[in-house]
């Protein structure tokens, strides 16, 4: 089963969040409806950026590359046409 990475911007504060999951449409649905502690005050959410790997492992392991200083850095170049 495929993995995701994914990356949502609050239009409340404008920051973003960082995630990975197996259901896509379905995550992005809980963070909306307030069922996700770390956004529950947060929204509405928007996807701004999502890649998909083989497997929810290998998403996982990009997430936490994004959540590392040097993984911040690549993220701010990648989204910078975006925020």
């Amino acid at each position: 089963m495929n993995g995701f990475l994914y990356i949502l911007l609050s239009y409340k504060d404008n920051k973003t969040y960082t995630g990975s999951t197996n259901d896509l449409p379905g995550r992005i649905e809980k963070h909306n409806r307030g069922l996700v502690k770390s956004t529950k005050h947060r929204r509405p959410l928007k996807l701004i950026f999502k890649e998909i790997f083989p497997s929810l492992k290998e998403a996982k392991t990009r997430e936490q590359y994004f959540k590392s200083c040097a993984g911040r850095k690549k993220l701010k170049e990648l989204l910078k046409d975006k925020l």
